[in-house]
């Protein structure tokens, strides 16, 4: 019980999970988020050739 207790000590709290988490799932979400609004909005002049 004594070596669980050592190792729970090294695991950050949840709270701390869910904010790593989601400081990389909102800039991505963001991202797709601003792509998609772009594919559908810019004028055909605005679009870059692939």
């Amino acid at each position: 019980m004594r070596m669980l207790d050592s190792v729970k000590s090294f695991i950050p709290p949840a709270m701390i999970w869910v904010g790593a988490v989601l400081s990389g799932l909102l800039p991505y979400l963001v991202y797709r988020i601003n792509k998609k609004l772009h594919e559908l909005g810019d004028p055909p002049w605005k679009k870059q050739e692939p």
